[in-house]
């Protein structure tokens, strides 16, 4: 591939609900630049941008892939995203990489979830955006109710460039709405024609709504609007460049993919009105000089990247991929990873087109690409020279909040298991792995349920290790409600000296649940020797590890050591120790013993018509409802407390409440007593345990 200056790159991501035709889009585009002879389809598992396993046996996407495609002597980069909310880091990191994005649409299923998504994405990132509608060719797809919902959504942004023309039920032609001029496909030629009398109302309709959105600009537009001025076509066009990029304006255009209809009109609009980076700003910390470094994408500028993404696959390697920031990068050159504090040499520049590696001399500023086996570089990491630090901001990426513990089968793969986990949270920011030694289990945090499974399914597959996936423990926790009296006396005689250590305790909670226990003496008369003391707050220090109700640790307990007796002989540390953990034992249970349940400060976003529904699911799970805010346009953040038992597989079920409109975050908030059928559920479950700890 040719080596591209900064001002004829395109950096474009693709966004949009699952199942609205990025993947198909990007087969369409590369068989018209000439890429590919024909076009693959998802359900053969040929697509270029599908090229992980997984992807093809579930026909989905799920990591994103960069297509470089050569359009009249422009280079785009088209970054194809999942559509999953379980790959929404997937997608965060293609788009710090973008300088602007095309939402598809399905235009039979209309304006999905993931189209608002891809909108308050957009939205977020201050992204210069285009709409594209796919799947004009079926029956029941509609390019007019797209656009009527979008526009009542977004206002009078929404702006059509071109509408179909149908005839017969089938897609034949499209009119462009800026010159007027109608073309139908005869073939693979696209031909002039006029514009079908059926067709002049929408035409009419459309026009009215792209000067809505041009005259919405400028004063001076608006006022030539309102004195019923018209606008040229050149005036028009150079309206849109500038209002496209700052996102005053959003054009909606459409096409078939399966048909290769649309897509070339589509092309052209990409390098015709998105942004060059160019045209882009972005800055980073000089750490030489202790200043801001407008990096701006200058190529004349000290050379900086950082890595947007990684890929650790077993088939074709490990890749950083990176995004020039300034300067020129080159093979062979020496780069410096501040992150890592490390230099490492580029044996040799790539681009990739899916999973195909293409060599490259040169990455101008701006460009995207990708760098073979540098060890040390992990996504986030700035990359620039030892002689000018330069450092960038990492970008956001979403909190994991599902979890599920996992097993290895076989004991002798757990270091194999280890690694590989290890190599797939490099490729997945939000892909984390948490030991739980409290309870003795690992876990595994990702964004959803779908997610974890396919990283069970890519273990075994990719690295050939198993792990068993499954419901996590809760960390209960036990405490006493109540007081109790007791005494112990633990004697044990085997010859020579023996042991003896005889203590009597009170036990009453201590009101401080962060605390497992505390330890007082009253006693009098030195019936229990001084130096003993220390042992039985040992003893104490133990028994509390594991609770005698269902062996979890104890909290909130105040032992108070009053009386006892000794043997000058016989008595030990480990007798005193020992006498307080079975002094303990007796007292905990006698003293009204409870279990303790972890509660959540629960923050659930929702759109206004799903709050009703949302709230009564919290009701059925226990949750209590603390109050709504009103969190962005047409949305509620509910606030509520929710035991952390009852968030199990909650992702899953929001989604399904709300159309996957719905978004979660939570963090600890306290213990509290759990219901007695809980209490007695856990009690049953973890009598073995608790017999264990008796022996």
């Amino acid at each position: 591939m040719n080596v591209y200056t900064t001002d004829k790159i395109r950096n474009v991501v693709l966004l949009g609900h699952s199942g609205a035709g990025k993947t198909s889009l990007v087969e369409s585009m590369a068989y018209l630049a000439g890429i590919t002879t024909r076009m693959g389809k998802i359900e053969d598992g040929n697509t270029i941008s599908d090229f992980g396993k997984e992807e093809q046996k579930r026909q989905i996407s799920i990591s994103t892939s960069v297509i470089p495609i050569e359009w009249n002597d422009v280079k785009i980069n088209v970054l194809d995203t999942p559509g999953y909310f379980d790959f929404i880091g997937e997608v965060e990191e293609a788009i710090s990489a973008a300088d602007a994005a095309i939402i598809v649409v399905s235009g039979k299923a209309g304006v999905e979830a993931g189209t608002e998504r891809a909108w308050e994405l957009c939205e977020k990132y201050k992204l210069p955006r285009m709409i594209y509608v796919t799947g004009m060719d079926a029956d029941n797809a509609s390019f007019k109710t797209v656009v009527e919902t979008l526009t009542e959504m977004y206002g009078k942004k929404i702006a059509p460039f071109h509408f179909p023309i149908r005839e017969n039920e089938k897609f034949v032609g499209y009119i462009n709405v800026i010159s007027e001029n109608a073309n139908r496909w005869e073939g693979n030629q696209v031909v002039d024609c006029d514009v079908p009398d059926y067709s002049q109302g929408n035409l009419a309709l459309y026009k009215e709504t792209l000067m809505e959105a041009v005259a919405e600009t400028s004063e001076e537009f608006m006022e030539r609007y309102f004195s019923g001025d018209t606008f040229s076509e050149m005036e028009i066009r150079s309206a849109l460049r500038v209002n496209i990029d700052d996102g005053a304006i959003v054009p909606i255009t459409m096409g078939s993919n399966t048909l290769c209809q649309g897509t070339y009109a589509l092309l052209d609009d990409i390098v015709k009105y998105l942004p060059s980076p160019e045209n882009k700003e972005i800055a980073g910390f000089n750490m030489k000089t202790n200043e801001v470094f407008e990096a701006n994408y200058d190529f004349a500028k000290v050379k900086s990247a950082y890595v947007f993404k990684t890929i650790v696959d077993p088939f074709i390697g490990k890749y950083s991929l990176i995004k020039v920031c300034s300067g020129v990068f080159k093979s062979d050159d020496v780069i410096y990873n501040k992150d890592k504090d490390v230099d490492e040499k580029i044996s040799k520049l790539y681009i990739l087109r899916g999973g195909k590696p293409m060599e490259v001399q040169e990455l101008h500023a701006g460009d995207i690409g990708a760098i073979a086996k540098l060890t040390a570089a992990r996504t986030g990491n700035t990359l620039s020279t030892k002689a000018n630090i330069i450092e960038y901001g990492k970008f956001e990426i979403s909190t994991p909040y599902t979890f599920m513990r996992y097993k290895v089968p076989d004991k002798a793969n757990i270091d194999k298991v280890a690694q590989a986990l290890q190599k797939l949270t490099h490729e997945d920011q939000t892909l984390k792995v948490v030991s739980d030694t409290e309870n003795g289990q690992t876990l595994l945090y990702g964004i959803g349920e779908q997610q974890l499974e396919i990283i069970q399914s890519r273990l075994l597959n990719e690295y050939k290790c198993e792990i068993v996936l499954s419901k996590p423990k809760i960390a209960f926790r036990e405490t006493i409600m109540k007081t109790s009296d007791v005494e112990h006396k633990y004697k044990k005689q085997s010859g020579g000296h023996g042991q003896y250590g005889h203590v009597k305790m009170r036990f009453s909670p201590s009101g401080d649940l962060e605390k497992g226990y505390v330890f007082e003496q009253e006693v009098v008369g030195g019936t229990v020797p001084k130096n003993f003391f220390p042992a039985v707050e040992k003893g104490l220090q133990e028994a509390v590890q594991k609770g005698p109700l269902a062996a979890y640790p104890v909290v909130g307990v105040k032992g108070v050591l009053y009386d006892g007796s000794s043997h000058s002989v016989d008595s030990s540390e480990m007798a005193f120790k020992k006498a307080t953990i079975q002094a303990f034992k007796k007292g905990f249970m006698e003293a009204g013993p409870v279990l303790l349940e972890p509660i959540m400060s629960l923050k659930v976003t929702v759109p206004d018509a799903y709050t009703g529904d949302v709230m009564g699911d919290l009701n059925k799970r226990r949750g209590r409802v603390l109050g709504m805010n009103v969190a962005g346009k047409e949305k509620q953040m509910i606030e509520a407390d929710i035991p952390m038992m009852e968030l199990q597989g909650y992702g899953t079920v929001l989604r399904s409440i709300t159309g996957g409109r719905g978004d979660f975050s939570y963090e600890f908030a306290r213990y509290e007593q759990a219901p007695n059928n809980i209490q007695e559920a856990e009690v049953t479950a973890r009598a073995s345990k608790v017999a264990a700890d008796d022996e």
